[in-house]
């Protein structure tokens, strides 16, 4: 994906969809149905589906686990501010949590 920065994050899940094309002659209509790989994510409560090229697999694996790295980051910064305004009122009340 060539227009956008980098690094760049996503979010949502990597899934592979198969499906049957529809034609009798295809092998997917007695075998092996068709797959496609395919990032899912949710937007203003509705699940949203990009299909994704073979290429661009391993490029959007790493822009989600990206978005997760930051995502614990973001979680541990504010469980510290938790514990700092802890902290700071119970000092200020003389020790009463």
């Amino acid at each position: 994906m060539p227009d956008m920065p980098e690094p760049w994050l996503l979010r949502g899940t990597l899934t592979t969809f198969t499906r049957r094309c529809g034609k009798p002659s295809c092998r997917c209509a007695t075998g092996e149905p068709h797959a496609s790989p395919a990032l899912r994510y949710t937007d203003g409560g509705r699940t949203r589906t990009v299909t994704l090229s073979q290429g661009e697999v391993a490029e959007v694996a790493a822009a989600l686990e990206r978005y997760e790295a930051a995502a614990r980051e973001l979680q541990r910064s504010a469980d510290a501010g938790i514990t700092a305004l802890r902290e700071r009122r119970a000092a200020r009340q003389g020790g009463r949590a």
